[in-house]
């Protein structure tokens, strides 16, 4: 089954000077990540992404199911609030 990607462009195409922060996933050979461009932790990207931009995940769903004695559950993670650092407005490509 793996010959019929054989010739076929399966890896990302990555800008200069990008950043990726862990457990990021950027899939398809077609997809270009543009130079200068930030990609948050744990963002999940199937297209391409322009110069400059900053992508990240915003209002997570956490759902726990199963488990012994316990309901299945469903919410929502807390936001972090900005502590000593300022909040970049530049942060506008959410995924």
């Amino acid at each position: 089954g793996g010959q019929s990607l054989r010739g076929k462009k399966r890896h990302p195409t990555i800008g200069d000077r990008v950043t990726i922060y862990a457990g990021a996933s950027i899939l398809g050979g077609e997809t270009v990540i543009g130079h200068d461009a930030v990609i948050g932790s744990n963002a999940f990207i199937t297209s391409s992404v322009a110069a400059g931009a900053k992508v990240s995940i915003k209002n997570q769903e956490l759902t726990i199911k199963g488990g012994e004695g316990h309901d299945d559950i469903t919410g929502n993670i807390p936001d972090v609030e900005a502590t000593d650092r300022e909040v970049d407005s530049n942060w506008f490509y959410i995924i």
